[in-house]
């Protein structure tokens, strides 16, 4: 493993020129943007699985962080590149592992910004529940994009959460997948309209019901009693007793879902308008 940016560079170009060695076509560098993504003890699996969706539709310079401040003090960078057919060429995409130990995983800037690719958007995604702490904040100041998933989080903390998240809207542009997971549901309930919407009753996670709820307050401009039955996924919806019809098709898999996400650039103020409901 590196221990420097320097050195993981050097890596890096040496895996790039040693794919044309072996007889693979010319390669190039397709990045597209640098994709941060912030990954706490036990969410390793569930983020590299989410990586291997990702890496052909969005080739970008990946740098995974793996905060561990409970061991001893060091920074350990590990660097893989993927090939992809392009034609008569060969493009490629870059994984940076970086392994934050002890007070390194307090200050994850440092080693971040030396290794953003100049002139690409950055985006982060952040696994679970921030603690919306100084770490968090420092990333924020570096990304053009935070991407969480409010489904990832306690749900007791869920109001207190959206609290603190909008604290940061004015900062970077955010997005949720727990959202973009109500996106189907929402175009039926707009189909459903007109309606009173006085209550609305959703079997799903907690964090689904509560963005529903919140996005049909802020649509309809009054409060709006929620009735929630804990799910794994958006299962039903129900607006004053009656049935929303379920949307048609298949239910997109994580990585599409967050893929929509590396799409965008600018702002939501529709979901933003869902949270600041939500966390009245």
């Amino acid at each position: 493993m590196a221990s420097t940016v320097l050195a993981i560079e050097r890596e890096l170009a040496e895996l790039r020129d040693a794919s044309t060695a072996e007889g693979q076509a010319p390669n190039q560098r397709t990045s597209v943007m640098t994709h941060v993504a912030w990954v706490p003890s036990g969410w390793e699996e569930a983020a590299e699985r989410t990586l291997a969706g990702l890496a052909e539709q969005h080739p970008s310079r990946t740098i995974m962080l793996f905060p561990r401040p409970e061991d001893d003090d060091a920074l350990d960078l590990d660097a893989s590149v993927q090939f992809f057919a392009a034609g008569a060429r060969t493009s490629c995409a870059e994984v940076i592992r970086v392994r934050l130990c002890g007070d390194r995983s307090r200050h994850p800037s440092s080693v971040v910004v030396p290794l953003l690719v100049a002139d690409l958007p950055v985006f982060c995604r952040w696994r679970g529940q921030p603690k919306f702490d100084d770490v968090f904040d420092e990333l924020v100041e570096v990304v053009d994009r935070l991407i969480v998933d409010s489904t990832e989080w306690p749900s007791d903390t869920l109001s207190q959460g959206y609290g603190e998240l909008a604290k940061r809207f004015d900062r970077t542009a955010v997005s949720d997948i727990a959202w973009e997971r109500t996106e189907r549901w929402r175009r039926e309930l707009a189909l459903a309209w007109p309606f009173e919407g006085r209550e609305i009753s959703v079997k799903a996670t907690r964090a689904q019901a509560v963005l529903l709820a919140g996005w049909l307050s802020s649509r309809l401009g009054h409060d709006v009693n929620l009735e929630h039955e804990p799910a794994d996924v958006l299962t039903s919806v129900y607006v004053d007793g009656k049935a929303i019809d379920a949307p048609p098709g298949e239910r997109p898999p994580q990585s599409e879902l967050l893929s929509s996400q590396l799409d965008r650039f600018t702002r939501d103020r529709v979901y933003e308008a869902a949270v600041l409901a939500a966390c009245k």
